[in-house]
């Protein structure tokens, strides 16, 4: 093994990544009407997206298959040689494939090929060389060619699967953004992943309904000391109808204190905040905590669609809850 000085490994490294990005780059330079036809072919089909390569290529494809399902295009991989051995029964008609070829001409993926095209079934190729046998038998060719390889002598696909892989990603983005798929929408497909925990998290599974801390407007300071010392130091201030009229916190009691000794006899009405920021029942928990960040608050009243008040929800417990 020979002697390499360790800025030299820094050095073949950052080469590696920098021609990897340039490739992508490249790519991204000739993106143009095949792409959209691809984004277009898989948004109208009724069926899943079945993604297939052989060796590298095959594992770039079970990647992108993973991708397309998160984002809410069912999706599935498809091994070439398992398909002519009874796999080829997850493939329907309204299916659309994407084929992964560095030079397609592998062997291996003309038999899933022959029965695809038996099925109608439309196929978008992915390979590095656009006059390929597998680009002629496509609907639509992705050109993911490269100019060089990382690896030296070619040893190894690297930067043509980078490409793949980029494109695949490419493809899943535009296709959700198409879709107009939201992060709701994600998080019903990762519900045990923490952003999906996060997104499927509402204001109505934290907020307080019972024993809310509330006063009419015309209560006293004296009250409202009270409730601010044992009800976690915010008070909804409502009308005899339940709608919010303000809220006074634990900094108006302390900033009140400042300015007169003779506080306690003052009405609620005096003292409160009467547009303060609030929240819904369904609204996302993280947006709540956002707010209450932003702005520099411990509590939101929660209000129903009008200005009714139907609880209370506390950033302690949106941060114990997984909120933040």
């Amino acid at each position: 093994m020979s002697h390499t000085e360790p800025s030299d490994l820094a050095e073949r490294g950052r080469r590696v990544l920098a021609l990897e990005a340039d490739a992508i780059r490249r790519v991204a330079e000739r993106l143009g009407a095949p792409f959209v036809s691809a984004v277009q072919l898989l948004a109208a089909a009724k069926g899943r997206v079945i993604v297939s390569g052989v060796g590298k290529s095959g594992l770039i494809a079970r990647k992108i298959a993973a991708t397309f399902t998160s984002t809410g295009t069912p999706a599935s991989f498809l091994h070439p040689v398992d398909s002519l051995h009874g796999d080829l029964g997850i493939v329907g008609r309204d299916d659309v494939a994407i084929l992964l070829s560095k030079s397609g001409t592998s062997d291996d993926l003309f038999g899933l090929v022959n029965q695809l095209k038996r099925l109608g079934v439309p196929i978008i190729a992915m390979t590095g060389d656009p006059d390929s046998l597998l680009a002629r038998q496509a609907e639509v060719v992705l050109d993911a060619g490269v100019t060089e390889e990382a690896c030296p002598e070619t040893l190894a696909p690297t930067a043509s699967t980078t490409v793949a892989l980029a494109l695949g990603d490419a493809l899943a983005v535009t296709l959700l953004e198409k879709k107009q798929f939201r992060r709701e929408d994600f998080a019903a497909f990762h519900p045990g992943g923490t952003l999906g925990r996060n997104l499927l998290l509402r204001v109505a599974d934290v907020m307080l309904t019972k024993d809310v801390p509330t006063l009419l407007p015309d209560r006293p300071m004296r009250e409202c000391v009270v409730l601010l010392a044992e009800k976690r130091g915010t008070v909804a201030v409502v009308d005899r109808q339940g709608s919010l009229q303000g809220v006074v916190t634990a900094g108006d009691l302390t900033r009140l204190m400042e300015k007169t000794d003779h506080f306690l006899d003052i009405p609620v009405t005096e003292v409160m905040t009467r547009m303060p920021k609030t929240t819904t029942p369904t609204e996302i928990a993280g947006a709540a905590v956002r707010v209450m960040e932003q702005h520099g608050i411990m509590a939101l009243p929660v209000l129903d669609g009008g200005r009714k008040l139907v609880g209370m929800v506390h950033l302690h417990d949106l941060m114990k809850a997984g909120a933040a």
